[in-house]
């Protein structure tokens, strides 16, 4: 009763997230987001981070059982497992994770072809996965084309010299970001003896500014318009965090925030039923004949989402670093009488 009951709260718990992400996807696939709906996105948002913060401590109702009483009835639930879970499976795909980052469920098998009946067919959770695989953009997807039209030093795509504009100001930054490193690099390579120990950790400073670089320049990417689009959005999620003190920045810099907050909860939640699983069943196979605590493990760490805003985290510098940003007037408030 205690496992059951669980997992069906999970199932209104997931409706309502559903519901949640829709709204917040919509909001943004709009051609021009209003900032004064920017408000209203973080208020979805937050509502979405109690709900899986819910998910995660439910996990310790299950907790309650030992092992001994689980292994008792575990049996009875083959070959059901937790891959069944349809709108488990909409929450990652409203989210962004898309189907080329996906991990086999089983040895030969896709979390698709869990859906299926018994038989192979194709019943009303494997079509409704296939609805919502339709129902684009993503999440993901519509922040960044928001993300994608933000002026950057007052300049906007499609206006003339744009490309040349965001180029500079990412020259100026990478070079002040260099300049930072290189400061740390000094500082700690005081704290070392030796040498050869003071090069190799330069050296690590120096990857990091190298990777900085390629990171916005989007070398991962090999279409040179998709590069171009990629280093654009990267740059826009650079420019709100730097320039959050901007006045019409403040709500954007709230919505980056609630947007890795939320992945954060999702993230959490994964990670704690990875160790609630191990806690019950151990290493063993899973009912439905995946890996069991191991799948869940490399969910925990391969599924994300917003991962190009956890990146910028990791290249910002102090606000007395930042190069100066142009056309600040463009960035306050503007009252009509």
């Amino acid at each position: 009763m205690v496992f059951i009951t669980v997992h069906q709260v999970y199932e209104l718990w997931l409706k309502l997230a559903l519901r949640d992400l829709v709204k917040a996807r919509d909001l943004f696939a709009r051609p021009q987001v209003a900032d004064e709906a920017l408000a209203g996105a973080c208020r979805i948002l937050g509502r979405l981070r109690v709900v899986f913060r819910l998910m995660t401590h439910h996990l310790e109702l299950i907790e309650t059982m030992t092992p001994r009483d689980y292994l008792e009835f575990r049996d009875k639930l083959f070959p059901a497992n937790g891959g069944q879970s349809v709108q488990f499976r909409e929450v990652e795909v409203l989210f962004g994770i898309e189907e080329s980052e996906r991990m086999p469920f089983l040895a030969e098998g896709s979390y698709r072809d869990v859906l299926r009946e018994p038989d192979g067919s194709e019943g009303w959770a494997a079509k409704r996965m296939h609805a919502r695989l339709l129902d684009t953009p993503s999440l993901k997807e519509a922040v960044e084309e928001w993300l994608f039209r933000t002026p950057i030093n007052g300049s906007g795509p499609g206006e003339p010299g744009d490309g040349a504009r965001v180029e500079t100001y990412l020259e100026a930054y990478l070079a002040a970001h260099g300049a930072f490193l290189s400061e740390i690099a000094d500082h700690a390579c005081g704290q070392v003896e030796g040498e050869a120990e003071r090069a190799k950790l330069r050296g690590r400073y120096e990857r990091e500014a190298e990777a900085a670089a390629r990171f916005f320049r989007a070398d991962d990417l090999e279409d040179g318009t998709q590069r171009a689009r990629r280093s654009r959005i990267r740059a826009a999620a650079l420019y709100i965090e730097s320039y959050r003190e901007l006045a019409l920045l403040a709500w954007p810099r709230a919505l980056l925030e609630d947007l890795i907050a939320t992945e954060q909860a999702f993230v959490v939640f994964r990670q704690r039923h990875a160790r609630m699983a191990e806690r019950m069943i151990g290493r063993r196979v899973g009912t439905g004949g995946s890996t069991g605590v191991d799948y869940l493990d490399q969910a925990a760490l391969r599924y994300r989402v917003f991962s190009d805003l956890w990146a910028v985290r990791t290249l910002l510098v102090p606000r007395d670093r930042l190069p100066a940003a142009e056309k600040t007037d463009l960035y306050g408030f503007r009252f009509s009488g």
